[in-house]
């Protein structure tokens, strides 16, 4: 279950996602909003997970089995945790850009002052990284991070790798209700944003289930408000406030798809009815799938989310 999709994606169009965090999740983070739950192992270590080779096998069988018209714009590392804690990473992603498309990785920043993390980082040609607070009472609210990271070594690393890397880096700060969306939150948050000049600067709310359950969004006025601060201050800044769309790729195993898609995002009812469809398959394999606890049925805003059950 490495790899899962083209899933659409605002920020990159269709996007296979790679999942190199092995078994269940392992994150320097435990966020309000993680849509993959609760961090019940946290590390700040890097360790080997898979190896680079077994990665770009699985990369390149998945590829095969998509139409011309689903081929992916990027090859997204987004794992079921933090993906820079796997020390093998820059070798992945060394072996994947050898399919000639884009790399991208999705990272919460907390490993950035590492040189090893930065250099890795530096292999790929998109790097989004997390920006939710601009002080460390807001940061330690909302992303709740390991012991052993500090907001300061935070901080020096987005610092170090804005100047480092050469691709396309953006940044991502999610605003939760009551908890980072005061008005001196977000003078704050787009302080720290503008010290690392992305190319783009996305403000989203959840919108999959999230892991403490009394999470929300922040309330429209303040989103608009975030949104005009960020641009007065010179940002180039989008919005993600909606859902990206049933448009998934497929590999014919309908049971392999779900369950690859489930382990880092919960899917929506409509995208599934369209996974089933593109699979040929049809809601018994669904219900056999909830049934055998091998995913679970939330319910989210009044709508219904599948998610891998990673305690079975």
């Amino acid at each position: 279950m490495i790899s899962f999709g083209p899933v659409p994606s605002r920020r990159l169009g269709k996007s296979l996602g790679v999942n190199n965090i092995t078994a269940n999740k392992i994150c320097s983070y435990s966020c309000v909003y993680c849509q993959v739950g609760l961090t019940h192992k946290f590390s700040a270590e890097r360790q080997e997970f898979y190896s680079p080779d077994v990665i770009y096998k699985e990369v390149q069988a998945h590829l095969s089995k998509l139409t011309s018209d689903e081929q992916p714009d990027y090859l997204t590392f987004v794992a079921n945790g933090e993906p820079t804690l796997d020390i093998r990473l820059g070798e992945s992603i060394s072996r994947l850009k050898e399919f000639q498309i884009p790399v991208a990785v999705i990272t919460n920043a907390s490993m950035l002052s590492d040189v090893q993390v930065r250099e890795s980082l530096c292999l790929a040609d998109w790097v989004s990284v997390k920006i939710d607070a601009g002080d460390e009472l807001h940061w330690k609210k909302i992303n709740r991070p390991f012991k052993q990271i500090t907001f300061q070594n935070y901080l020096s690393g987005l610092k170090q790798f804005s100047t480092e890397f050469t691709g396309k880096l953006v940044t991502e700060t999610m605003l939760v209700k009551d908890v980072n969306d005061k008005v001196e939150d977000l003078e704050n948050t787009v302080k720290l944003v503008n010290m690392v000049m992305p190319s783009v600067a996305y403000i989203s709310i959840p919108t999959r289930p999230p892991a403490v359950k009394t999470v929300l969004a922040a309330d429209n006025e303040i989103i608009n408000y975030a949104y005009q601060l960020f641009t007065e201050n010179g940002l180039k800044t989008e919005l993600i406030l909606g859902f990206e769309g049933t448009d998934t790729g497929f590999t014919g195993n309908a049971a392999e798809d779900i369950i690859n898609m489930c382990s880092v995002h919960p899917i929506r009812e409509d995208t599934m009815q369209e996974i089933l469809r593109k699979d040929n398959a049809d809601n018994t394999l669904l219900d056999t799938l909830v049934f055998n606890n091998y995913i679970l049925k939330l319910n989210y805003n009044s709508k219904n989310f599948y998610l891998r059950n990673f305690r079975r």
